[in-house]
This record gives structure tokens, C-alpha cells and sequence, in this order.
């Protein structure tokens, strides 16, 4: 059975730079550290922060008083940071720098008065975060829109004064035919200044589609919670073929593969390295033979950790090291 391996996979750089945070707040201020929502959606991630010293909250009045406190990967509404600024909590925002730039866009959008069309999943936390950042006191107002048939039934105020922003882990073919419809029917939609949806969510579904043509079944490293897991694993329906998303080996079905001459295998953007080797080294008892990596766009990208979380790290460490040399 030939296993062929989506490039790129995996660990995104919101992703990464959030669970540094973490890890950093900890090493600096010592556990528990709270964490609103799971600080990605991945329950490997989640049960490993955990065990060091991370306690997950859905709400800041779960966390104490004169506690640290890390907003997750999939940022919040304008109305937790001002609770969590009166409370006077230790706030470290590990809000994706890409998802901060839709927020950037709703609050100028609301700052202009418009109407906002959200293409997004209705429930998912970045769409929670991304409303609660609209300010309707400037009179616009925002909407959410899940699907093409949404178009059809919006009753918008201005048709002239309309603009939309997007969910950035969305399928992009499924977003970019909401869109098209959009624009149909509204022709002077303004736009995003660049395209909401990220460049990991972009370059995963990408290499997906690149090898889905090559494989009999095709698996996906994610937790069912990941809603770009769940968008890749998609990619496999779309196609024709059997597609499932997996936390890991342990859910993986030896009558999955009976039969299967080839397997592609990728994993979303919050899933960890560890876990897709373990697949594969699963896929190997069960008569996978060559594992081919399937060249794919090449990132680069890195996001800085907040500059007061590197102060303070900094300014430990000195001290850390005037008392040993000392």
C-alpha cells in the first residue's frame, strides 16, 4: 500500500506561537496558568498543556483573582478583554495575528456605519470572537453567513453600504461560491483589502487536493472540534472517495484500508507532527510499504510572541543569571 504524505501539514505559525505562549506563561509565572477555550482545537495539544500546568476555562469568571489569564489561538470579544482589563487579570493574547486582522477590518467597517456579512460556522469560537468585535453603536449592524441559500433570504439595509469578512479556516472553494453569490446580488459588496482565509488553512486544502487524485482513501490528522480538519477531510467527499479525520492511530480501522492500493495522509493545522507519525507507523503494520512526500508550497512564516510576555521572560532570565554568576 503506498502512503503518500500532503506537504505542507500540520502545526501553522498562529498555532505554534499560541502553544509558546502558553508553555512561556507557565515557565515564567509558574502553573496554573487559565486559558479561555481550548488554546487550539486539538485534544493532543489540550491534554499535554494540560498536564503541565494549563487549566482550560469556557469563561473568565472561572478564573481567580490575581490569576494569569491566555486567550486562545481563536481570539475573544471586545467585551471579555474589557472584563478581563477590570478585573485587573495578567492577560497574554495568543489570538492569531491573522484572525486580529479580520477583527482590524470589522471594527473599521463598523467605524464606517456598514452592514458586515460574516461568512462563517455559526458556534465556532473565531466567529463568536470575530461578532463580538463589531460595534454597533456607530448604527451598521453585523449578520452571519453559513451558506449559499443564506444569500438568497438577507434582508440588508443598504445594498450600497454592504462588506463582508470570512471565518479564516474555511473551504475555500465553499467560500469562494457564497461570495460569487454575494456579488450577484449585491454588486457594490465591499471587499476585504486581502483575502481573509489563511495561508496554512489555504496551502493544507492546496496539497490535498494535489494528491486526493493519487489516493484510494484518504486520512486526516485533526480533532473532530478543528473546523480545518474538517474542511480537508471534506476535500475527500467532493472527490469521491473515502476520507476520515482522526485524533490518531488508536481511530484508525483496519477495514478502512482493505482493498486500498494507496492512502494519502495530512493533518489539519492545529494537529501535531507526533501524531501523523504515528499513523503512518500504523499504516506500516498494516501493509504500508513507501512513504512518498508530495512536494507542496513551502512556508516561512513566523509570528512573534507578545512583546510583554518577552519582556518579562527577558527580564527573568537576567535575573536568573545575575544570581548564578553572582
Amino acid at each position: 500500500m503506498q502512503i503518500y504524505l500532503a506537504n505542507p501539514r500540520g502545526f501553522c505559525a498562529g498555532v505554534d506561537r499560541a502553544i509558546d505562549i502558553v508553555e512561556r506563561a507557565i515557565d515564567v509565572f509558574g502553573a496554573p496558568i487559565y486559558v479561555r477555550h481550548e488554546i487550539v482545537h486539538n485534544h493532543y495539544v489540550v491534554d499535554r498543556l494540560r498536564e503541565i500546568g494549563a487549566i482550560f476555562v469556557e469563561e473568565i469568571d472561572e478564573v481567580p483573582d490575581g490569576a494569569t489569564l491566555v486567550f486562545s489561538a481563536h481570539g475573544v470579544a471586545r467585551a471579555v478583554e474589557e472584563e478581563a482589563k477590570r478585573r485587573g487579570l495578567a492577560v497574554f493574547d495568543a489570538t492569531c495575528p491573522l484572525v486580529a486582522k479580520v477583527h482590524i477590518e470589522v471594527a473599521r467597517y463598523a467605524r464606517d456605519a456598514r452592514e458586515v456579512l460574516l461568512i462563517g460556522h455559526a458556534g465556532h469560537p473565531e466567529v463568536q470572537g470575530t461578532m463580538g468585535r463589531f460595534d454597533a453603536s456607530y448604527g451598521g449592524r453585523m449578520v452571519l453567513v453559513e451558506t449559499v441559500e443564506d444569500v438568497a433570504t438577507l434582508d440588508v439595509r443598504d445594498p450600497d453600504h454592504l462588506a463582508f469578512v470570512t471565518q479564516t479556516t474555511l473551504s475555500m472553494d465553499d467560500t469562494a461560491a457564497i461570495v460569487a453569490a454575494l456579488r450577484r446580488r449585491f454588486p457594490n459588496l465591499a471587499t476585504p483589502r486581502k483575502e481573509d482565509i489563511c495561508y496554512a488553512t489555504q496551502n493544507r486544502q492546496d496539497a490535498v487536493k494535489g494528491l486526493i487524485d493519487r489516493c484510494d482513501v484518504l486520512i486526516v490528522v485533526g480533532s473532530a472540534s478543528s473546523s480545518n480538519s474538517n474542511r480537508l477531510r471534506e476535500i475527500a467527499d467532493k472527490a469521491g472517495k473515502p476520507g476520515y479525520l482522526v485524533d490518531g492511530p488508536e481511530n484508525l480501522r483496519r477495514e478502512w484500508f482493505e482493498g486500498v492500493r494507496s492512502v494519502g495522509v495530512t493533518a489539519g493545522a492545529s494537529a501535531p507532527e507526533v501524531l501523523v507519525q504515528g499513523v503512518i507507523g500504523r499504516l506500516r503494520e498494516w501493509g504500508g510499504a513507501v512513504v512518498e512526500e508530495v512536494a507542496g508550497r513551502t512556508e516561512n512564516v513566523v509570528f512573534a510572541l507578545p512583546k510583554t510576555l518577552r519582556d518579562v521572560a527577558k527580564h527573568l532570565g537576567s535575573l536568573s543569571t545575575t544570581e548564578t554568576t553572582g
